[in-house]
């Protein structure tokens, strides 16, 4: 276990008879991330604010305990399918799969079959660490056998650079993603006053309890161009699906989300088709976290980079089933920065 340039590796405890481990990576800047290898975590990101004091600006948990015992997979990668699944059930070729009902009548984030409480193997390379994992066909009813790689990078220009690898022995739903937290306070304040921008017009319509209609509607009241949370929520939480507007994969920031106090801001980057905006509503831990209290609603909001959800069961939306020895292969990049 030794460190490889500016990651560290150290024992965070032990899970299921298996050693869990804790990297911090630091770049020249001397900010940090943190990750474990139990559900190939994102522990903390420190950076400062424009006042020079370093802080942790994603919810995370001190001890290993506090993410055996979460429900609100905080800082977790999420698959194989991310988000929800009608009726825990879909067809491939006239074949029809059930998963765990976990989420009312749904599937939500996979069920028993989640990554999000697994334990990776891993690699430390230079500049990266490499966990894997291999699940097994039928576990929580999807098929195929799956390995899936996530590549972690903390670089120079404070930049967290996620990329999602995977591939199956035979056809099966894949979606991946990253469940942080983000709050730019440090969780001094709740997220009202963050202000968010999507480049995304289009949002899914949803029921109830956010399984896609199949319409694709304009996001009109929920567009956010540099606006405040709250000036968008209007006291009630958000949970929504947005479209991203663009043909093609491209350079440019598809979320920047800033905080004026701080004068922190993030930059997302990712090759997927659109965004989950998850405002925390449901955030009720047991646990004290890294920022000395019990995380509840609003302390902090995801920007889940994703296909779409219940996909297999539309076929219009973007294709999610992967083929035998298709390989899945999308990028999430969270960059931040400090504006004085």
């Amino acid at each position: 276990m030794n460190p490889t340039n500016n990651i560290v590796c150290e024992s965070f405890g032990w899970h299921d008879g298996k050693e869990i481990f804790k990297f911090q990576i630091t770049n020249i800047h001397g900010n940090c991330a943190e990750l474990i290898n139990y559900g190939a975590i994102v522990k903390s990101i420190v950076m400062p604010d424009k006042e020079g004091n370093k802080e942790n600006v994603v919810l995370g948990f001190p001890t290993l305990e506090g993410y055996v015992k979460d429900q609100s997979y905080i800082g977790a990668t999420v698959g194989r399918f991310a988000n929800r699944i009608n009726n825990a059930a879909f067809s491939i070729e006239n074949k029809t799969y059930h998963l765990d009902k976990n989420d009312g009548k749904n599937n939500n984030h996979s069920g028993s079959a989640g990554v999000n409480n697994k334990v990776f193997d891993f690699i430390v390379e230079e500049d990266a660490v490499i966990f894997s994992l291999e699940t097994e066909n039928g576990e929580g009813g999807f098929p195929g056998n799956l390995k899936t790689k996530v590549i972690y990078k903390w670089t120079d220009q404070n930049e967290l650079k996620i990329e999602f690898l995977a591939e199956a022995d035979e056809a099966t739903p894949l979606n991946f993603t990253n469940h942080s937290y983000f709050n730019l306070t440090a969780c001094k304040e709740i997220i009202y006053h963050h202000q968010l921008t999507i480049q995304g017009s289009k949002i899914l319509e949803s029921t109830a309890d956010y399984i896609p209609t199949g319409k694709i509607l304009l996001a009109d009241k929920y567009l956010f161009f540099k606006d405040k949370l709250k000036d968008v929520m209007k006291n009630s939480g958000l949970n929504l699906y947005y479209i991203f507007d663009r043909n093609a994969k491209n350079e440019n920031p598809v979320c920047e989300l800033y905080d004026e106090k701080s004068g922190r801001i993030m930059h997302v980057y990712t090759s997927y088709p659109g965004v989950q905006l998850y405002t925390g509503d449901y955030l009720n831990c047991d646990s004290i976290g890294e920022h000395n209290k019990r995380y509840s609603s609003f302390d902090g909001l995801c920007l889940e980079c994703q296909y779409y959800p219940d996909s297999p069961n539309h076929k219009h939306f973007p294709n999610t089933i992967f083929q035998s020895g298709q390989v899945y292969n999308e990028t999430i990049i969270y960059a931040f920065d400090v504006i004085q």
